[in-house]
């Protein structure tokens, strides 16, 4: 599964908004669009915080394991 699809699994399965997710990144609701559409990547910080976020791993997250 790729990133994009991951997390907006994980930000449904946790009912949180694209407008939750970007206030707790300090970002805008459309760079979590633009994440979820697949038209941009977080960067490795980023990444860390939404694996904090969700209680998941980095390597679960970019879909290196399952």
């Amino acid at each position: 599964m790729e990133f994009k699809d991951r997390l907006k699994e994980l930000r449904k399965e946790n009912d949180f908004s694209q407008t939750d997710i970007a206030k707790r990144l300090c970002l805008s609701k459309m760079a979590i669009s633009h994440w979820e559409c697949g038209d941009s990547e977080p960067s490795i910080a980023q990444l860390k915080t939404l694996a904090a976020l969700f209680d998941v791993s980095v390597d679960y997250l970019i879909g290196y394991i399952d």
